[in-house]
C-alpha cells in the first residue's frame, strides 16, 4: 500500500470555509453553503417571552359551533394526513456517501464487493477494504452495510442506542448526479406531500412542508419541477425561534390566558360570520361563497391553533428533554444541532409533514481527509438524533441523505489523527455519487420485501457499482437520471404505506416503468397500513 503524507499542515476546522483554487469564488447562495461560508448559527438560547407568558393554564376544547366549522366540507382544517414523518439530509456540496461511509458492490448487492482499485477510488485503502482477509470492515448494525469505520456510523452510533438501532433499516440507490451546483433537482419534499391517495401524502398540524433554507425547496438542491406546486412551499427553520414563532398569536396572547384567547377569537369567528351574512359582495355565487369562507375559516384556523397550541414552549426544541439528552444544553453549542433538533421536532411531533435539513461545506476535496471525516461525523450525529428522537417519541421515520455530486481519491493516505490512515479526497466525481435512506420502525427493524427471483440482498442495493467503483448507468432507472431518483424515493416512501399500487395514479407519468419493473426499485415491506 502506497502511504503518502499529505502536505496540508492542518485539517480545516469543523466551520471553516473551503477555498479551492479550482473554482470560482462564491457568489449565490448554493455556493456559499457548497464550500461552507454558510452553517447552521450558533446562539445563546433562552426562553421567549411569550413563551413564558404562554407558559401555564391549559386551553379549553373549541366550542361546538367552531369545532363544527373545522369539517371538511367547511373549512377543512385537520391534525395532519397520518403519514410517516420524512426528513431528508441535503449535504452540498458533493458528499462522499459510499465505500467510505455506506458500502456498494456489484449486482449482488452491497458485499458483491468492488476490485481494490474502485474503493481506493472511493477513498479507501487496501488495509481498509470491506473484504479484507484479517480484518472486519463490514457493520450491519443499521440494518444497511456500513464500513466499520464510516464517520456517518460513528456519528449515527454516537447519538442512538441497541436499541434504537435494532429497529431500523436501510437502501442504498447508486445514482450520478451533477458536481457542485443546486441544480440537480434532488429533494423530494414536493412528492412527499402528495405521495398517498387523492394526491394526499404527508401533511402536519401546521405545516406541510419545511426546510432549513429560504428556497423553493427548502434546501440546496432544487425540486422536479414536474412536483412543485407553489402552494406547498416549504416554510424556513433552522433555529428554534422559527419554531416557537409558530404559534405567536400576537398582543392578545400577552394579555389574556390561552383559554380567554381562544374565547377572543371564537368570538371574531361569530361576528365575522355575522357581518358576511349581511354583505353582498357582487361575486357570483360560488365566489361569494368561496370569500365568505377564507375570512371566516382564517379566525378558525387561529383559534384551533391557539387551542392545540395553548404553549409555545411545547414546541420549543428547547425545551424538550428528549431533545437536551440527545444534543445536550443549548444543543451543545452547534448550530447544525440546533437546526436539525428544530426541523425533527415539528416532523417527527407531526407538526410538520416533511422536512429538509441542509448542511454546508461538504465539497471537502482539500488535499487531506481529515476535513472530510469531520464534517461527515457531524452529519451522522444529526442524522443518529433524528433517529433516536424518533424512538423517543414512538414514531416511524423515513430519513432521506443525498449531495450533489460526490468525490474520489487518488490513493494518497491521510495518516492524521483525523484523516484516519484514508485515501485524501483529491477532485470532484459524478461518477462515485449515490443516495441512501433509512427507516426506522417502533414495531421493529423493516423487512426487506420478499418476492421471487430478487434476491433480499439486491433489495438493500437498489442498482449496482462496477467494480472500477463507478456508478453503473444502466443499474437502475435512477442511476443516470436525478429526475427519476427521487421518484424511486417516493415510490419506496409510499411502499411503507402500503400504497405502491397506486404510486401510477399519484404521480402519472413517472419512468419507472411497469408494475414489475417499479417492484424491483422497493426495498422493503409496509411497516404502516395507511396511515400511523
Amino acid at each position: 500500500m502506497l502511504i503518502i503524507k499529505s502536505r496540508r499542515k492542518r485539517a480545516l476546522g469543523l466551520n471553516e470555509p473551503l477555498r479551492h483554487g479550482s473554482h470560482k469564488k462564491p457568489v449565490t447562495r448554493r455556493d456559499f453553503l457548497a464550500q461552507g461560508f454558510t452553517t447552521g448559527a450558533a446562539t445563546v438560547v433562552a426562553p421567549s417571552m411569550i413563551a413564558a407568558l404562554l407558559k401555564s393554564g391549559n386551553a379549553r376544547a373549541l366550542s361546538s359551533d367552531i369545532e363544527a366549522m373545522k369539517a371538511q366540507a367547511d373549512c377543512n382544517i385537520s391534525g395532519g394526513a397520518g403519514k410517516i414523518p420524512f426528513i431528508c439530509f441535503d449535504l452540498a456540496g458533493g458528499a462522499n456517501i459510499v465505500g467510505s461511509n455506506v458500502l456498494v458492490g456489484q449486482q449482488g448487492g452491497q458485499l458483491d464487493f468492488l476490485s481494490t482499485q474502485g474503493y481506493s477510488k472511493q477513498g479507501l485503502p487496501g488495509d481498509m477494504l470491506p473484504n479484507n482477509a484479517t480484518t472486519n470492515f463490514v457493520n450491519t448494525e443499521l440494518g444497511l452495510a456500513f464500513h466499520s469505520d464510516s464517520a456517518f456510523l460513528r456519528g449515527i452510533l454516537s447519538k442512538t442506542t441497541p436499541t434504537t438501532r435494532a429497529r431500523v433499516n436501510g437502501a442504498v440507490i447508486p445514482a450520478r448526479s451533477e458536481n457542485d451546483t443546486g441544480n440537480n433537482p434532488h429533494n423530494p419534499m414536493y412528492g412527499i406531500a402528495k405521495a398517498g391517495p387523492s394526491n394526499l401524502g404527508a401533511k402536519g398540524e401546521l405545516l406541510t412542508l419545511i426546510g432549513s433554507q429560504n428556497s423553493d425547496s427548502g434546501g440546496n438542491s432544487m425540486a422536479p419541477a414536474m412536483l412543485m406546486d407553489p402552494a406547498l412551499r416549504p416554510t424556513k427553520v433552522d433555529r428554534r425561534t422559527d419554531v416557537v414563532g409558530l404559534v405567536d398569536t400576537g398582543e392578545v396572547a400577552t394579555i389574556l390566558s390561552p383559554s380567554d384567547t381562544v374565547s377572543v377569537l371564537e368570538t371574531m369567528v361569530r361576528i365575522s360570520k355575522q357581518k358576511l351574512d349581511r354583505v353582498s359582495t357582487n361575486l357570483a355565487a360560488a365566489e361569494d361563497l368561496d370569500t365568505e369562507k377564507r375570512f371566516r375559516c382564517s379566525y378558525v384556523k387561529t383559534a384551533d391553533t391557539v387551542e392545540t397550541f395553548s404553549s409555545p414552549s411545547a414546541l420549543d426544541p428547547a425545551m424538550d428533554t428528549e431533545i437536551t439528552t440527545i444534543f445536550g444544553a443549548n444543543f451543545g453549542g452547534d448550530g447544525e444541532f440546533q437546526k436539525t433538533a428544530s426541523v425533527m421536532k415539528l416532523v417527527v411531533e407531526g407538526n410538520a409533514g416533511a422536512g429538509t435539513i441542509s448542511m454546508g461545506g461538504f465539497d471537502y476535496h482539500t488535499g487531506d481527509r481529515a476535513t472530510g471525516e469531520q464534517r461527515d461525523f457531524r452529519a451522522g450525529q444529526c442524522m443518529g438524533a433524528c433517529l433516536e428522537f424518533a424512538a423517543a417519541r414512538g414514531k416511524p421515520l423515513m430519513m432521506y441523505v443525498f449531495s450533489d455530486g460526490s468525490l474520489s481519491s487518488n490513493g494518497a493516505v491521510d495518516m492524521s489523527v483525523n484523516g484516519r490512515g484514508k485515501g485524501q479526497w483529491t477532485g470532484d466525481n459524478q461518477q462515485t455519487a449515490a443516495a441512501f435512506f433509512l427507516v426506522f420502525s417502533p414495531a421493529g427493524r423493516p423487512a426487506l420485501l420478499e418476492e421471487a427471483g430478487i434476491p433480499t440482498t439486491r433489495r438493500q442495493q437498489l442498482g449496482y457499482f462496477r467494480r472500477d467503483g463507478d456508478v453503473e448507468t444502466a443499474g437502475s432507472p435512477a442511476a443516470n437520471n436525478v429526475n427519476l431518483l427521487v421518484q424511486s424515493v417516493l415510490l419506496n416512501y409510499m411502499a411503507l404505506h402500503g400504497e405502491a399500487a397506486i404510486f401510477p395514479t399519484a404521480f402519472p407519468g413517472h419512468g419507472l416503468g411497469n408494475t414489475d419493473a417499479q417492484r424491483s426499485m422497493i426495498a422493503f415491506n409496509p411497516i404502516v397500513n395507511g396511515t400511523i
